[in-house]
């Protein structure tokens, strides 16, 4: 490639951009380190800018892309308590440093959250936390990355890579619930509720350990998928009731989830933590007053919002930092279900 002559001005990225004969926002993509942008084309790009003498200022375009105090958090599902929580505490951590939050809630829909997140790009988000949609596909983090905006993932994971995250222990959760209601005795247990992803597999994976750890063998017909809401518990737990040998005992995906099925085994006339016993997933505040109060796996959502909160925080004051993580501890609380 011939060297361009260098202008008698200082170069500007729409320069870059007319010599390399691309974009504007490939020229930026490039310069940004973007992994969207073929090699061949990039080293072109870089070729050009040192030809004619441009440099590009990363702490100017970290200003102009972080000028704002606002950070999106988009939510997929408002009617579970559980994500009302983290919100409560991913809103407290942030105000504590002066930032807005803007939340948008998706309602488990892909193409809502894709119109959310334009949307918040458009507003010059500073960042945003997103707890993504089931179905929500894994590329969706390379896309938000090469918007130049942070981005912490939540609760669920979108595969491997290197994005930051913040969730929980799923699979030692069920773990720890399934061995208590095995070392109560129980020898069917039941696991209600979720259908697909990353932390349904996690679960059920905790669940099925501890199966094998007592030596027993899972039966499939035990394992009762449904959407992790009030419904899909009920309907679950309908299900779990007509098979025989009967359960007499379940874990559940989530609390929401495990509140459904106590609707259930009250029409039914069943006296949960004598007949029955069961143990929710969560730890959202409104277990402590269920119909019985709900034994339940404790991840402490406040605490997980506001965790994070701080990895967005952490990532704001260090954009070069090394991949940011945080994994809540489960804790099992023990109350009258089981």
């Amino acid at each position: 490639m011939a060297k361009i002559p260098a202008l008698q001005r200082p170069a500007t990225i729409l320069d870059v951009a007319e010599a390399a004969g691309v974009s504007k926002s490939t020229v930026s993509l490039v310069l940004q380190g973007s992994p969207l942008i073929r090699e061949e084309t990039a080293a072109k790009v870089r070729e050009v800018a040192a030809s004619i003498g441009y440099v590009y200022n990363r702490r100017a375009a970290q200003l102009r892309n972080q000028s704002s105090n606002v950070i999106g958090v988009v939510i997929n599902d408002l009617m579970n308590p559980f994500f009302t929580e983290v919100l409560v505490g991913i809103e407290r951590r942030l105000a504590q440093e002066g930032f807005i939050t803007f939340m948008a809630h998706t309602d488990e829909s892909v193409e809502l959250q894709s119109k959310v997140l334009h949307s918040m790009r458009e507003q010059n988000a500073a960042g945003i936390v997103l707890c993504p949609a089931l179905g929500t596909p894994a590329s969706l983090v390379k896309e938000v990355q090469a918007w130049g905006i942070p981005l912490i993932v939540m609760v669920r994971p979108l595969g491997k890579g290197s994005y930051d995250y913040a969730g929980s222990d799923n699979a030692s959760g069920t773990l720890m619930a399934t061995k208590h209601l095995l070392d109560a005795g129980h020898r069917r247990v039941g696991f209600l509720g979720g259908q697909s992803g990353p932390v349904y597999d996690d679960r059920l994976a905790g669940y099925r350990d501890a199966l094998r750890a007592h030596r027993m063998k899972t039966d499939p017909a035990l394992i009762c998928q449904s959407l992790p809401t009030r419904q899909g518990g009920y309907e679950a737990l309908q299900r779990l009731l007509d098979v025989k040998p009967m359960a007499t005992s379940a874990v559940c995906y989530n609390d929401i989830t495990a509140l459904g099925a106590l609707a259930a085994l009250g029409e039914r006339g069943v006296i949960v933590g004598r007949d029955f016993s069961i143990v929710g997933f969560d730890g959202v505040l409104d277990t402590a007053h269920s119909n019985p109060p709900l034994t339940t796996v404790d991840i402490r959502p406040g605490s997980l919002g506001e965790a994070a909160a701080g990895l967005m925080l952490e990532r704001l004051s260090h954009p070069g930092a090394a991949r940011l993580r945080y994994l809540a501890t489960p804790k099992l609380l023990l109350r009258a279900s089981a």
